[in-house]
């Protein structure tokens, strides 16, 4: 069901709007929709931009926030592999594409409506760790048991490459 969600918010991404975010995401110099990044590939990455990270035992899965300037991203320590994966990136495309300049935020993962920025934050997310080209030349079922997978999340990458060929 929240590949529906994705779907109806990023259709009506204008093509400025991803140009944007794609052109920010190619600054990070990494290879991102090209290979799956790892949770090594998540520290570098907050490494390099000073983003702290702070892992523990939450009631969400994870969140992004910003204080006094700085930003932090803190993950659940009891999520499994792929799913902490997920939501490390998803918590990274907040810090990457919708950071305040000035204030105070915080962004929770699964708390909440899904709205325009939750949905950015999946897709930039689900690139990051199932590639374009694991998409293009292989199943949705094939992915699942040669990489341990759950569907649930390759069904909605599959929708994010149907939209946007990405």
């Amino acid at each position: 069901m929240v590949w529906y969600l994705i779907r109806g918010i990023i259709e009506t991404q204008t093509p400025i709007t991803m140009l944007f975010f794609l052109d920010k995401i190619s600054r990070l110099r990494c290879p991102w929709n090209q290979k799956p990044l790892t949770q090594d590939d998540f520290y570098r990455l907050c490494k390099q931009n000073n983003v702290t990270v702070q892992e523990m035992p939450l009631r969400v899965s994870g969140f992004y926030y910003c204080l006094l300037g700085r930003h932090y991203i803190a993950i659940d320590t009891r999520l499994r592999h792929h799913n902490k994966l997920f939501v490390m990136f998803h918590e990274f495309a907040h810090f990457l594409m919708h950071a305040p300049d000035t204030g105070v935020t915080a962004n929770f993962h699964g708390v909440g409506k899904k709205n325009r920025k939750e949905a950015e934050a999946d897709a930039f997310a689900l690139c990051a760790i199932i590639p374009k080209t694991w998409i293009v030349s292989r199943t949705v079922a094939e992915i699942a048991e040669e990489e341990g997978i759950p569907e649930d999340i390759l069904r909605e990458r599959l929708a994010v490459y149907e939209l946007r060929g990405c």
